[in-house]
């Protein structure tokens, strides 16, 4: 198992925060390392704001995802990858683009199977380009369902 990275984590931190955690003496890369409710305390913010930014900066430390899908993920309420264990990656995606009102890059899709995979198997080693065939294979299998948003994202 390869472990999770901790390195270019993007937080978008009012500068209240920023000065909370040079005073706590916290870098962003190991705000993971404490749970919701310690962060708290140390930036001195309410719990959804805590458990937002410990979402952002879990899940980026997925090999391959960034800022724009951690906040995917927490669009759909999502702030731990305990929150993904289990989860079907295709019936995620679904409700992400209802929920969105548009339909997504493939590669979105990718992501959230990888994610998915990190939450299941611990294992960091993989990029979310490796579940491009998984995704195509699954597509071509079952489709899309009925009610998929028939605009594009690249349309709105």
């Amino acid at each position: 198992m390869t472990m999770a990275r901790s390195y270019n984590i993007k937080l978008p931190l009012s500068e209240q925060e920023r000065k909370q955690l040079r005073r706590q003496g916290v870098r962003i890369r190991e705000l993971t390392q404490y749970a919701p409710d310690e962060l708290e305390v140390i930036l001195d913010v309410d719990s959804d704001r805590a458990r937002l930014l410990y979402g952002l900066a879990a899940f980026q430390q997925i090999p391959s995802v960034g800022i724009k899908f951690a906040e995917d993920l927490t669009f759909l309420e999502m702030y731990a990858l305990e929150d993904l264990r289990g989860k079907d990656p295709a019936r995620l995606i679904n409700a992400y683009e209802l929920k969105k009102g548009f339909w997504t890059d493939p590669c979105v899709e990718d992501q959230f199977w990888l994610a998915i995979h990190v939450a299941d198997t611990g294992d960091y080693s993989r990029n979310w380009w490796d579940f491009t065939s998984t995704r195509k294979a699954y597509r071509e299998q079952h489709g899309y369902p009925e009610d998929r948003p028939k605009t594009a994202w690249f349309e709105v």
